[in-house]
């Protein structure tokens, strides 16, 4: 049960990060076009609208990456306490013994399940990186798609 619950997760968080990053692969370049468009148009003169906008392009860009870098940051740290709380909690999986002498390396028993578990902090690392820089370029999309 437990093995399922850990892949079912793994393999939703993987397929969260595959449509983030397809949905910020096709954002991005539509919101470049969009205020380079902008730029292009308002020339030397840029008016109050505008210019708040090119504002806001700087801004949010810092904004995003503070926010992605803690949201890796954290994302990390609990992915680092759950697995050094995960080999606390079973030190016979790494205990070397007559049947199994590489215990102590992660083969065997150990080891499946802390690759799921690392492949799985993984995921959550780049969601949580992912996250607001996605969720800035599609709002973005969308808000200046709708103001043409």
């Amino acid at each position: 049960m437990h093995t399922m619950t850990t892949t079912r997760r793994t393999l939703a968080n993987a397929q969260t990060l595959a449509t983030k990053s397809m949905e910020l692969s096709l954002a991005a370049p539509q919101v470049v076009a969009e205020r380079v468009s902008r730029m292009m148009t308002a020339g030397l003169n840029p008016s109050a609208r505008d210019q708040k906008e090119f504002m806001s392009m700087g801004n949010e860009k810092v904004t995003a990456f503070y926010e992605s870098w803690m949201g890796m940051w954290s994302a990390a740290y609990t992915a680092y306490w759950k697995a050094a709380s995960s080999a606390y909690a079973t030190p016979s999986l790494l205990t070397p013994t007559a049947s199994n002498p590489f215990a102590a390396f992660g083969v065997n028993k150990a080891t499946n399940r802390m690759v799921k578990q690392q492949v799985n902090a993984m995921t959550n690392v780049l969601n949580a990186g992912l996250a607001p820089v996605h969720a800035k370029a599609v709002s973005n999309a969308k808000r200046l798609s709708r103001n043409k």
